[in-house]
């Protein structure tokens, strides 16, 4: 019996590695990353949903907000650690995944430690520009290597596989995409790095909030829409009245 080919690939086509494009659209398909029936991206869906944005943002809210108003960095830390374990007992209890919020209260246990060692609420932050960098890098790579992530991503659930890859518009358009979501990592670093420096707490704890998630989710939908294929563009603009 003749192996199913992976979308994408074709049978004894040169050039072509169906074991590297399998790998990618598994990790594709774990990305969270979905259509709506509409055939818009998900973005909410993409970012965890609605607990998701939750157990992202409340942690270092709390943090911020119970550091203001009592400048003890301990009980700041306590209290986002314990907002933290209370979204990974909730999954627990509910018997839920616990990835997303066991990941969360790692994270947000990192930037404890790092604060605690240091006896220095800045320290809180600094775990993120380590990720921004880390994650920066990584897509950079992606282009270098020819696979732009966000063209892994929007190539899967748009069933396109891998087939972009052989196409030079469509190519471009996932590297433009790719490329947008460099630019919100190094926006976060160019933005956040310098108030470190400058000591503002209180500026670079809002920034955290703001470019967080909600950045990323408005990234995230404008490298959908300008990825999308010249015929859903055609589509779209014939409906327009």
């Amino acid at each position: 019996m003749t192996e199913p080919q992976e979308p994408g690939s074709t049978a004894g086509e040169p050039g072509r590695r169906p074991d590297v494009e399998r790998s990618m659209a598994a990790y594709a398909a774990r990305s969270g990353m979905r259509r709506k029936d509409n055939g818009q991206l998900d973005v909410l869906h993409a970012v965890g949903g609605w607990r998701g944005l939750a157990e992202t943002i409340l942690p270092g809210f709390v943090f911020l907000a119970v550091l203001l108003v009592g400048n003890v960095l301990g009980v700041a830390l306590v209290a986002s650690l314990g907002t933290a374990a209370l979204f990974t007992v909730l999954r627990l209890v509910q018997r839920q995944s616990l990835v997303q919020a066991a990941s969360g209260f790692v994270g947000v246990g990192v930037c404890a430690l790092f604060a605690r060692a240091t006896g220095e609420a800045l320290d809180y932050y600094v775990p993120g520009f380590w990720i921004n960098a880390a994650w920066l890098g990584g897509l950079g790579v992606s282009l270098l290597a020819g696979w732009p992530l966000l063209g892994v991503f929007y190539g899967y659930i748009r069933g396109e596989g891998a087939q972009w890859r052989d196409v030079p518009v469509r190519r471009r358009a996932y590297q433009v995409a790719t490329v947008m979501l460099m630019a919100m990592f190094a926006a976060r670093l160019v933005v956040q790095v310098p108030l470190y420096l400058a000591e503002n707490l209180t500026g670079l704890g809002v920034a955290r909030l703001v470019m967080g998630v909600p950045l990323y989710a408005l990234t995230l939908w404008l490298a959908w829409l300008v990825s999308r294929p010249p015929e859903q563009i055609a589509a779209q603009e014939q409906d327009t009245p």
